[in-house]
């Protein structure tokens, strides 16, 4: 019997790699669900494997998340679904809370149908500002009060409220800045290696002296299938991310050198909101237990991307 496995936003950069990497397992059937905002069918499985389902839905709507969870009855929901990016969440907040519908839609209809287990995707930017580096799940404090924040601290509350009174376990990731081929240029590894390899000006956000980390898809990905396949992360929460903080301006600088390219760096007014300092992860959990083995490095991470030359699925986003 198969195990039967929701996941949402299932057509975006990291829904659709955890997809891949799922089916790899001919024991998992996988129903994505995606709403197309920000999601691309061509980054969904080959038609080679039958073991997927595509259904176009809005998981902020109830009654087409009811029709299928009660179609299907999952073992395990993967939330994925949010609307991402900078920019876009900062001009559409509104419709960045619209979120919370969908995360206590999942929630509810997972309680509702005897899901074992949700896994959600948060966010670094629940931190807010660091007040300490690296930034700890156990000691850290979240004070964001940006709307995608808010939304991301919102869902970890209502899994925590959901484990308490009804037993509906969970697992939650906060992904730190994750790359890799197929992400969007809503972000700053595509964004830079693409007008690189145009040899277009690279635009950094104010002095370009805040830092991140960059975890590799595969990284992430093999991460989050590891706390879901080995039970490692049972009500309780992990960073998901790369702990090399590095300089914006220096990244681009970086990625001029790799490309070869002829691009300048061109300095722009810092964004109102939500380009913390700093954010740097401690993941010696995701390190030694979901891992245990060296992360990708940002040279190696940076090559693949150029080597896999997928640039060209970003178009329409």
């Amino acid at each position: 019997m198969k195990t039967n496995i929701l996941v949402t936003g299932g057509a975006g950069f990291i829904g659709s790699c955890l997809v891949e990497r799922l089916l790899k397992n001919e024991n998992y059937y996988v129903v994505i669900v995606d709403n197309l905002s920000t999601g691309d069918k061509r980054k969904l499985p080959s038609a080679e494997n039958t073991n997927w389902k595509f259904i176009h839905c809005d998981v902020n709507d109830y009654k087409s998340l009811a029709t299928v969870m009660q179609t299907f009855h999952f073992d395990y929901v993967f939330h994925y679904a949010a609307m991402v990016g900078v920019q876009r969440t900062q001009q559409h907040p509104l419709q960045v809370l619209h979120d919370i519908n969908g995360i206590s839609n999942i929630c509810c209809l997972s309680k509702l149908t005897g899901v074992k287990r949700v896994l959600f995707s948060s966010s670094s930017e629940v931190y807010g500002e660091p007040v300490e580096i690296p930034q700890s799940v156990d000691t850290t404090p979240l004070n964001s009060r940006v709307p995608y924040a808010v939304v991301k601290n919102v869902g970890e509350a209502y899994l925590r409220s959901y484990n308490q009174e009804y037993g509906l376990e969970y697992s939650i990731f906060r992904f730190f800045n994750t790359y890799g081929p197929r992400q969007s240029l809503d972000f700053v590894m595509s964004r830079f290696l693409i007008k690189a390899m145009k040899g277009e000006d690279i635009e950094v956000y104010g002095d370009g002296t805040q830092t991140r980390t960059f975890c590799y898809i595969d990284d992430n990905v093999e991460a989050c299938v590891n706390a879901f396949e080995k039970n490692l992360l049972i009500n309780k929460v992990a960073n998901i991310g790369g702990e090399k903080e590095i300089m914006i301006k220096d990244l681009a600088e970086m990625i001029i050198r790799k490309t070869g390219s002829k691009s300048k760096i061109v300095h722009t007014p810092p964004l109102k909101d939500g380009d913390m300092k700093r954010r740097c992860p401690e993941n010696s959990f995701m390190r030694t237990q979901l891992l245990n083995r060296p992360l990708t490095t940002l040279d190696e991470g940076i090559d693949k991307m150029l080597a896999q030359g997928l640039f060209d699925m970003n178009r329409n986003e």
